[in-house]
């Protein structure tokens, strides 16, 4: 009877909270629909980095204590979800994939893989060589450095903004739109349909068609669960990702269990992987996909 209250609290619990990554996830992929793979790569690798960050913060600043870890858990995390979702906004979408973009792209990836190994590096020095407060603070701040580094991009972007009308973007537009006599005759014929189908939908001649929405588009979950994509999805998040979020979320007691004494190198190196799996599989979607 416990075995099945603790199934039902943790399926509760696991399935009752609002992740931030989520609608992080999904406002960004919508954002940049023409490098998904790269943004989820991205994102989700920075998910994985957290238990890196978390255990750098525990072992340098809060001095092992775990009382601290629960304050810092109850109160600041909450505190930066609630100053962090202000920036969390749709914006309009760029259909002409740019030079700019891939490189700004290829930034985050670099500034993402220098944090996980400057992460397990610190960790590693923390437990070799003994560090006062002062080193611990300023492996602290660079970590910090580490973590804002893509705010870069929209820093200079506001601060020297790209010239509109530049030959790039006006050879672009030229390939991209037909003439104007040609869009002209393109809209006259496509509103005189519109037009007649409109007024046969009126007068009753025809019924209106009801298109299902097709891959990519929004689904809702009676229209899901007839696609085998979806059925593929959860058969993969079943299996293998929640094995996989419970093996991390119990590394440490693995450990122990194991015979090892201190499991902070090993979470460490643990978490770079994941994130190094995760941005990868990003990346090489893309890859595919492209």
């Amino acid at each position: 009877m416990d075995f099945f209250q603790i199934w039902f609290a943790l399926t509760l619990s696991a399935n009752g909270g609002a992740w931030l990554g989520t609608a992080v996830l999904v406002t960004n992929m919508r954002n940049f629909p023409l490098s998904r793979g790269a943004v989820a790569g991205i994102l989700k690798g920075y998910s994985g980095l957290s238990a890196a960050v978390y255990t750098e913060i525990y072992t340098g600043v809060l001095r092992d204590s775990p009382t601290n870890l629960l304050l810092l858990l109850t109160l600041g995390i909450p505190a930066i979800c609630l100053l962090a979702i202000y920036f969390v906004r749709p914006c309009e979408p760029s259909l002409v994939e740019t030079n700019a973009e891939q490189v700004h792209f290829m930034f985050v990836q670099m500034a993402s893989v220098l944090l996980g190994i400057y992460l397990v590096g610190a960790t590693i020095l923390d437990h070799v060589v003994t560090l006062n407060d002062i080193i611990n603070y300023f492996l602290l701040s660079i970590m910090v450095l580490l973590i804002f580094a893509p705010l870069a991009i929209p820093l200079m972007m506001t601060l020297f903004p790209r010239s509109k009308n530049s030959a790039t973007d006006n050879d672009q537009k030229e390939s991209l739109l037909p003439s104007s006599s040609e869009s002209n005759l393109n809209f006259e014929d496509e509103d005189s349909f519109d037009i007649d189908i409109l007024l046969a939908e009126g007068e009753g001649a025809i019924k209106p068609e009801k298109r299902r929405p097709r891959r990519g588009e929004d689904f809702r979950f009676r229209e899901a669960i007839l696609k085998a994509d979806f059925w593929l999805l959860f058969a993969i998040y079943f299996v293998g990702v929640g094995s996989g979020i419970t093996v991390l979320n119990n590394l440490a007691q693995i450990g122990i269990a194991a015979g090892a004494v201190d499991t902070t190198i090993s979470l460490s190196v643990f978490s770079f992987c994941n994130f190094f799996g995760r941005l990868g599989g990003g990346a090489v979607s893309e890859y595919l996909v492209r």
